[in-house]
């Protein structure tokens, strides 16, 4: 079974982060991806395998060298995307930019930023939380104390990765009818501002207020927050419409008529309380298998170690053992052509003049 990406081909300039997130997923779809590393590469991090890296085959090559330069050009020359997440005008100053190919007219030249490739902080270096403090995302998540960055989901990969994968399919299916490529721009500001247009529509209707902890998905309501169970571990509690919570509260063992009202804003730090108490009298796992499979929305806050073990997630196959590592595995899911983890290996270094060969370069 083909992905729906087969027959793509994807020159990677290895980077951090949202650039090989974004080429694992064009490659769990599909695509074949050539990642092309430097000379002596080590990972940031210091792993000897990075699932980030997975179904790509590397090419070492040392892009300042004109035999390196050449044979990437050569590659590039051929395919039909790039990734690159280089500060602006690095490929350029390599003479691997976008215009450095007139020959390849259908080439779609994918550009991953935290400022995007103009604006006065293009040039200025940054990561994550830099990116979404400035899209106005990192200022509503956390305590009321400080801001809480959400791993780097929010900005590399949603705000990021995600849309630079997006924007890539969709100069492919232009160019398909076009015969032209493009240069896509994606920048974690912009992206990260995109995610939040929810937010921002109920800022502008006057439903959002500007604080943490405040409003109706920030974790201030009791109906939408997480409680610590008896065994200091968690429950995720998401019952936002009438039923829900009310279903939510019946099954806990609480009498709703003996309670504020749901939306009763002001009397929400004693409703907190008292869901609070009842959650504190079992444990985490007492209380998800009282609650699973109802409609109460509230399941047990799952551990990393957890996650791929929990009976939901084993049914789907939501995780797999790739390189005999634990990993999630390709999504979405597609009924006719399936994405699937590559065969190649980030441990596995390609042979350029096969791959020069293969790819008619």
């Amino acid at each position: 079974m083909r992905g729906p990406l087969d027959g793509l081909r994807i020159v990677e300039i290895a980077g951090l982060g949202p650039t090989p997130f974004a080429a694992m997923t064009l490659a769990d779809m599909g695509a074949e991806v050539v990642r092309i590393v430097r000379p002596g590469n080590r990972h940031l991090l210091g792993l000897d395998y990075d699932i980030l890296d997975r179904g790509r085959g590397v090419l070492t090559l040392d892009l300042k060298s004109t035999d390196g330069r050449g044979i990437a050009r050569r590659l590039i020359g051929r395919a039909d995307g790039l990734i690159e997440g280089l500060r602006p005008g690095a490929m350029e100053r390599l003479g691997l930019g976008p215009e450095d190919f007139p020959g390849n007219e259908r080439l779609v030249y994918g550009r991953m930023t935290g400022w995007g490739q103009t604006g006065p902080l293009s040039a200025s270096a940054g990561h994550d939380i830099n990116y979404i403090a400035l899209s106005g995302a990192l200022h509503a998540i956390g305590p009321t104390e400080r801001p809480l960055p959400p791993l780097n989901l929010l900005g590399d990969f949603g705000g990021g990765a995600m849309y630079l994968a997006f924007g890539m399919v969709c100069a492919f299916f232009e160019a398909a009818r076009s015969g032209r490529g493009q240069v896509v721009d994606a920048a974690i500001t912009d992206g990260s501002a995109h995610l939040m247009a929810m937010i921002q529509g109920m800022a502008a209707a006057g439903q959002w207020r500007d604080g943490r902890e405040a409003n109706l998905l920030d974790g201030a309501a009791p109906f939408y927050r997480c409680y610590a169970c008896k065994d200091g571990k968690f429950l995720a509690v998401g019952a936002i419409e009438t039923k829900f919570w009310a279903e939510f509260l019946a099954r806990i063992g609480l009498d709703a008529t003996a309670l504020p009202a749901q939306m009763d804003r002001a009397r929400w730090p004693d409703l907190r309380d008292a869901v609070a108490a009842r959650i504190a009298e079992k444990s985490r796992d007492e209380w998800a298998a009282l609650l699973a499979g109802t409609d109460a929305c509230a399941v047990p806050v799952l551990t990393i170690a957890e996650a791929p073990g929990h009976g939901h997630n084993r049914a789907r196959g939501t995780y797999v053992v790739h390189d005999q590592v634990i990993q999630p595995g390709p999504a979405p899911r597609l009924s006719r052509t399936p994405g699937r983890i590559a065969d190649a290996s980030p441990l596995e270094p390609l042979d350029p003049d096969d791959l020069l060969e293969r790819w008619g370069a």
